[in-house]
């Protein structure tokens, strides 16, 4: 992977906006393999805990983007597809 770049999906199963978000994630995941590592963490799953906590996810969905371990961008709530792709180049391009 040339860019070290991940996007943290943080999503409840009980949660509306995450059920509908959940295709964009799946096709984002598609359209950067290879280049953006998507982890996908269900905040309700005790053993996800310690990154809840890590990350401050205060609500669902919560999208995190890092870069080389830094947080470049955070997103709460659903979001267009459109602004995830722009977020995702921008920070393989920075």
């Amino acid at each position: 992977m040339a860019e070290n770049v991940t996007l943290f999906d943080f999503f409840s199963s009980f949660c509306g906006p995450c059920k509908v978000m959940h295709p964009i994630v799946e096709e984002l995941e598609k359209e950067f393999a290879g280049k953006v590592k998507v982890v996908k963490i269900n905040v309700d799953e005790p053993s996800n805990q310690a990154m809840v906590e890590q990350y401050q996810i205060g609500a669902m969905p919560t999208y995190i983007i890092e870069k080389s371990g830094q947080v470049i961008n955070s997103f709460v709530g659903a979001q267009s597809k459109s602004t995830l792709v722009n977020a995702l180049n921008q920070s393989l391009s920075n």
